[in-house]
């Protein structure tokens, strides 16, 4: 009976010991913020709205996710979020310089 309940106690304590282990992903998470920004900034929501709502969608998912404690989730919600609103900046930055090259005949 006490052999068992050593063994459940190691089971539980190295189980909850794998959520400790899990990094939080602090660099994930800024490089998601300032590339949604960026694309804020270059005004994709208005030139590149569908990428803009993308990339939106799964910043907040992350934000969620890291408060969550979901530090895995986080991540990868964080990268998505990265590209889709790094994709929203190209797009947007793109148009406005066409916008500004092209000669009103």
């Amino acid at each position: 009976m006490f052999k068992r309940s050593i063994i459940f106690a190691f089971i539980a304590l190295s189980l909850g010991g794998c959520g400790l282990a899990t990094t939080r992903p602090k660099l994930e998470m800024r490089l998601a913020q300032t590339a949604f920004l960026a694309a804020k900034e270059a005004k994709s929501q208005t030139l590149a709205p569908g990428l803009f709502r993308k990339a939106e969608f799964y910043y907040l998912k992350a934000k969620s996710s890291y408060k969550r404690k979901y530090f895995n989730k986080a991540k990868q919600y964080a990268v998505i979020s990265q590209k889709f609103s790094e994709k929203a900046e190209f797009i947007s930055r793109r148009k406005a310089a066409l916008e500004v090259t092209t000669i009103p005949q």
